[in-house]
């Protein structure tokens, strides 16, 4: 496979390793870009992948939460500029949707993301499709329609990017935290003794945890949510990295474990720093509010929207 010059910048971009060491992991690989990055970090050249290349798509991360605390909404909503995204007709349409998504529950953007073993049928497609969906509030129109009109008013392409939609089984709630005016957002659910979701406590508590999230892109809960193919990975590139700098196996294995421990700390949200006290880990915040709400308190899932995040 033939390797462009913007294939070994985009690559660059993510990893921050030399033009010509981007071209030879791009070229050992194949053209796979997560390989490469992967290749990078076994040689030690990018100290790690990030999640995305910086983009110039914009648009708007909104969220919503339910009176009841029990189902929260985070909606992505992509346009071509920032003077289109701040407009009210871009705004008022993201605020339909977030609505719209927290009511209806759909379970897809499109059509083209239903997975090929499911139903495909008009019905389906109505019920779970968001694009499909009588727009709420607007039961003759679609919200597909209504993304329409907006297009056709404002002269730029628009689109739903993605959505996350919880719905709180038991005591605890949904939390939402928005930053930098739309340009980051975080959905979290958290779980606690019955009663304690409308404590002071408790909603200091799920506030940091929200702002947590923004500020330290965790990407799992705690270490028994890293997926075995995720650790495996890990593993190898530390393995790889110890045994080129000449270390025999067994003194390999121990590195391995010590990098496996700052990984936690660095990708499981309970065990990294408290932005706020940086002598305290997550958990033991977690801790303190567990004792003043008198029961355990468990951070179920979160979500974590950058704007444009992946987008070239």
């Amino acid at each position: 496979m033939a390797i462009s010059p913007k294939m070994v910048q985009e690559l660059r971009t993510i990893t921050g390793a030399g033009m010509m060491d981007c071209k030879r992991a791009l070229e050992e690989a194949a053209g796979d870009r997560d390989e490469a990055i992967k290749i990078l970090r076994k040689k030690g050249v990018a100290s790690a992948a990030k999640k995305s290349a910086r983009t110039a798509s914009d648009g708007l991360i909104a969220s919503l939460i339910s009176e009841s605390g029990k189902v929260g909404v985070l909606v992505e909503v992509n346009c071509e500029t920032d003077f289109v995204a701040k407009t009210d007709d871009f705004q008022a349409l993201v605020s339909k949707l977030i609505r719209h998504v927290s009511e209806a529950a759909p379970r897809f953007v499109g059509r083209d993301e239903v997975a090929a073993e499911a139903e495909k049928n008009e019905d389906f497609y109505r019920k779970y499709c968001l694009l499909d969906q009588p727009m709420t509030g607007d039961a003759d129109n679609t919200v597909g329609d209504v993304l329409v009109g907006v297009v056709a008013k404002l002269g730029e392409n628009i689109k739903v990017r993605r959505f996350t939609r919880y719905e709180l089984e038991g005591d605890g709630t949904e939390h939402s935290y928005i930053h930098a005016g739309g340009k980051v957002g975080v959905l979290i659910e958290v779980s606690g003794p019955a009663g304690a979701a409308g404590s002071e406590a408790f909603q200091s508590l799920v506030k940091d945890l929200a702002m947590q999230v923004a500020a330290a892109s965790p990407r799992f809960v705690d270490s028994e949510s890293v997926p075995e193919d995720v650790l495996a990975s890990e593993k190898e590139i530390y393995k790889s990295q110890a045994m080129a700098q000449g270390k025999p196996e067994a003194i390999a294995e121990k590195i391995v474990l010590g990098k496996l421990g700052k990984f936690y700390q660095e990708a499981c949200l309970v065990e990294q720093e408290f932005i706020k006290d940086t002598d305290k880990r997550v958990k033991d915040r977690i801790r303190e509010a567990a004792s003043a709400t008198g029961g355990p308190i468990r951070v179920r899932r979160f979500e974590r929207y950058q704007l444009g995040e992946g987008l070239s």
